[in-house]
């Protein structure tokens, strides 16, 4: 007989007031699965469950250890997050990729072909651009940290784009050429 297995439960939450906007947040049985901008007449409880195939459910108790967290960190007083994440929501590739970016340290920067290079195929810069582009936990796996080999700001699809990578990057004491 096949073994059955029971689809991990997904708890939503959300943190209405940062100086971001607000925010939505998912966790599984195993962590953090998602981090998104609320958007208006946007239902992020609808998105989600078409992309995970999971309806989710409102859960405060659950969810309060990430809500903090996001909280202390967009106010300046978290540097490193301590909440778990649930890896197996990502394809292989991406999670070594968005592994490695979450291992970059508060206030410091690395290029997209730095990243490649670490992974073992320096050619693989436009990979993690795309690793990175689709991060489904921005801010907590920092992408807005990873900048072209220019020095300057490539893509972020997070709140206001660019203008958050910056306002992060800013808020991080990152210094920006």
């Amino acid at each position: 007989m096949p073994r059955q297995t029971c689809a991990p439960s997904i708890d939503i939450g959300q943190l209405p007031r940062t100086p971001l906007g607000a925010l939505w947040v998912a966790i599984s049985d195993f962590g953090l699965v998602a981090v998104d901008w609320a958007k208006p007449g946007d239902d992020f409880l609808a998105r989600f469950a078409k992309r995970y195939a999971h309806p989710g459910y409102s859960n405060p108790e659950t969810t309060s250890q990430v809500i903090n967290e996001l909280h202390e960190y967009l106010e300046g007083e978290r540097r490193v997050f301590t909440i778990p994440i649930d890896w197996s929501v990502l394809r292989p590739f991406q999670q070594k990729v968005l592994q490695l970016t979450f291992s970059i340290p508060f206030g410091e920067t690395r290029t997209y072909g730095e990243l490649a290079a670490t992974l073992g195929n320096p050619k693989a810069a436009r990979a993690v651009g795309r690793a990175q582009a689709t991060n489904p936990m921005p801010l907590v796996i920092p992408c807005h940290r990873v900048i072209g080999s220019d020095g300057k700001l490539h893509g972020y699809g997070g709140g206001e784009g660019l203008a958050t990578k910056e306002w992060l990057l800013r808020m991080e004491g990152a210094i920006l050429a």
